[in-house]
């Protein structure tokens, strides 16, 4: 049996149905179906505007976000989807400290939903709004 880590928290009956899919082989295919565009947000530039785009629509007040970008590096079998980091910088006498958010490589061809899902996590990161807040804030566009 494999386990759903990444799924922890939803419902009993929607991992039991993707747990069967998983044994049955099926579980690609039927994320195709449910899925079968994918996103034109190729470059790191694109994905930059992306994530600005959703910080001004849903989290005006959180950090201004430095970079963006997909990370080869990041590696979801060992748990890592995207990460958001802040990187301290010597600016003349001063220290500066500026935002990143790296998603996982992977998100390049997956549905704009995943996409969508991994890049408001890591923006939830950088706010102070409480989470129950920011999910009722994206709930129409947020999977």
């Amino acid at each position: 049996m494999t386990t759903l880590s990444y799924l922890r928290g939803y419902p009993a009956a929607l991992l039991e149905r993707i747990q069967t899919l998983l044994e049955q082989d099926q579980l690609g295919a039927w994320l195709e179906r449910k899925y079968p565009a994918r996103h034109d947000i190729q470059t790191d530039k694109a994905l930059y505007q992306y994530v600005t785009e959703l910080k001004q629509s849903y989290l005006k007040n959180a950090p201004a976000v430095a970079k963006v970008l997909y990370d080869s590096q990041q590696h979801p079998m060992k748990g890592t989807l995207g990460t958001n980091t802040f990187v301290a910088r010597v600016q003349g006498g001063k220290l500066k400290s500026k935002n990143e958010i790296r998603i996982a490589a992977l998100f390049r061809d997956a549905p704009e939903a995943f996409l969508r899902m991994i890049v408001i996590h890591e923006l939830v990161r950088t706010s102070n709004l409480a989470n129950g807040k920011i999910c009722k804030l994206v709930k129409n566009g947020h999977h």
